[in-house]
Formats: structure tokens, C-alpha cells, sequence
């Protein structure tokens, strides 16, 4: 019995998802632009029902002036954000469902950096969408196609709610772009970036185990890290081991250092003043040598 009401309830929502296919059609061919909708179409694989709130998305804040009227992507990008991390969780948490909160955290974090978006963005064609003035053209060195990507993400959820979100991660980008094993098993070093940055900026650094802990019904402990620049801390990590601990804090502190401008601006006049102090340590110390030298002579 209660199998034939599952079956029910699925023929239902069959039904309905083709029925609301048929409207979005119809309401297409009484529309007066239909580019748009049909572009968009081909991104998300269903028509939307607000455009406006996707060509929001999709304009970048070099773009922002519209009838005298501020309008960008950037409310969108901190809504989208927030709704792809938990779709991601979602995805993941369903894939894997015997593995630990710090391996799904770490793995989420992968799929959703913005090195990911913005290759993504590129490949399901939303980089040719995006609004934005010539002097910051989205390239190599910034992030436009990623922001646009989680504003637009943020748009299907304001248009369309949680379940089309899921529908067109599971079905446009993890079917055809992401193989989650492979992106499980890639490594990336974020404490050699965080150290190659520090060295090339000739700031110091240092990686603390703060403490150990150990969760109930576990004889493993958990290592607490923090990577510090200048002696302030910029990341705190954790991990099963001290290396991960490591790697988890330098992954913080360089997502930090990358949209912190004020931070490097501290931690390079903190670097000068250090240097500024060795030079007149080093020419008080000289002084002394020098009287000896000339009371010798």
C-alpha cells in the first residue's frame, strides 16, 4: 500500500514537472525577447521566470550604473555563496556517507574555491554574460567569472528555490564538469603558497600547534595550528595530523590574504618598521667599534 502511494506521488511530480515545462513554453512565445530566455535556457536546462534578478547576476559592479541607479551582482554573489556551500554539503553529505565532517569540509572547500567557479563559469558559457567595464575584464588575476557564477547561483534560488539549485548542480555541472573522485584525491599545497608568498614579500612566518583535543568515542587526536605573518595570526587550522593542521591554517590564511587588502597593507608596514629597527640596532652596535677603533689608533 504505502508503495503504491510512493508511485502515486511520483507520477505526480512527473506530471507536474512536465505540465510546468508546457507553461514556461507558452509563456516564451508571448514573450517580446526571447534571447535571453533562450540563452539563459541552455545554461540552466529550464526557463527562468524573473530575468531580471539573472541579468543582476551577471553585472559587475564596474557595470553598476543603470538609469542613474546602482545595480550589481554583489548582494546576490553573498546569497549564491551561502546556497552553493549548502547544495555542495548536500551533494557530498548523500556521495559519501560514511566519511568524516573534516573530509567533507575539506572536499567542499575544493568545489566551491574560486579557481573552481571560474573555470565553470567558462565552461557552461556564463563568462560571455558578464557585464563589466574594460579596465577590469575578467583574466588570469581576478575572479569576475567566479563572483558571477555564485550571483547567478544565488539568482536560481531567488527565482526558482532549493530544488532547482540542486537540479542544475546535480544535472549541468556535476554530471558533465566534476568527477568527485578525482577532485577528492587532488592535493593542493596551500602552506607552500602561503610560504612562497611570505618569501617573496620577505615577511616572516610561523606555524604554531596551538593545542589537541579529542572527540568522544575517538583515540585520534585533533591538532589545532595557526600560520602567523608578522607575528599576527591570519589563519587557524585543524586536522588529524600536524600537516593537515598546517595545510587547513595556511588554506585560511591565504583565502585571507588574497581579499584583505587592509591586512597586507598592516603586515608590509609592520615588515618595514621591522627592518627600520634592525638597521638602527645594527648602526647603534657599530658605534662602540667605532670608539674602539679610533681610541686604538
Amino acid at each position: 500500500m504505502r508503495r503504491g502511494f510512493c508511485a502515486i506521488g511520483l507520477d505526480i511530480k512527473f506530471i507536474y514537472s512536465v505540465f510546468q515545462r508546457i507553461i514556461d513554453r507558452i509563456r516564451l512565445f508571448f514573450r517580446k525577447e526571447k534571447e535571453p530566455f533562450l540563452r539563459l535556457y541552455q545554461i540552466l536546462g529550464f526557463y527562468p521566470h524573473n530575468i531580471r534578478i539573472y541579468q543582476q547576476a551577471l553585472r559587475h559592479k564596474s557595470a553598476s550604473s543603470v538609469g542613474g541607479h546602482r545595480v550589481n551582482n554583489e548582494r546576490l554573489e553573498y546569497l549564491g555563496d551561502a546556497v552553493l556551500g549548502a547544495v555542495v554539503a548536500d551533494i557530498l553529505y548523500r556521495h559519501y556517507s560514511n566519511k568524516q565532517e573534516g573530509y567533507l569540509t575539506t572536499l567542499r572547500s575544493k568545489l566551491v574555491k574560486r579557481e573552481t567557479l571560474n573555470q565553470l563559469a567558462v565552461q557552461i558559457g556564463l563568462d560571455k554574460l558578464v557585464l563589466c567595464s574594460e579596465s577590469v575584464a575578467p583574466g588570469f588575476h581576478n575572479h569576475i567569472n567566479g563572483n558571477a557564477f555564485e550571483a547567478f547561483f544565488g539568482a536560481i534560488y531567488l527565482d526558482r528555490g532549493y530544488g532547482y539549485c540542486m537540479k542544475f548542480m546535480e544535472e549541468r555541472i556535476f554530471q558533465r564538469y566534476i568527477n568527485i573522485e578525482n577532485v577528492a584525491k587532488r592535493e593542493e599545497n596551500f602552506k607552500s603558497k602561503f610560504i612562497e608568498w611570505c618569501q617573496k614579500y620577505q615577511l616572516t612566518f610561523d606555524f604554531e600547534i596551538t593545542s589537541e583535543r579529542y572527540e568522544a568515542n575517538s583515540s585520534a587526536p585533533i591538532f589545532c595550528s595557526e600560520a602567523k605573518v608578522e607575528d599576527i595570526v591570519c589563519g587557524k587550522g585543524e586536522g588529524f595530523s600536524k600537516k593537515e593542521s598546517h595545510q587547513n591554517a595556511a588554506r585560511e590564511a591565504v583565502m585571507l590574504i588574497r581579499r584583505d587588502t587592509h591586512l597586507v597593507k598592516k603586515l608590509l608596514a609592520l615588515r618595514e618598521s621591522r627592518i627600520n629597527q634592525a638597521v638602527e640596532i645594527e648602526e647603534t652596535e657599530s658605534v662602540p667599534q667605532q670608539l674602539v677603533a679610533c681610541e686604538a689608533e
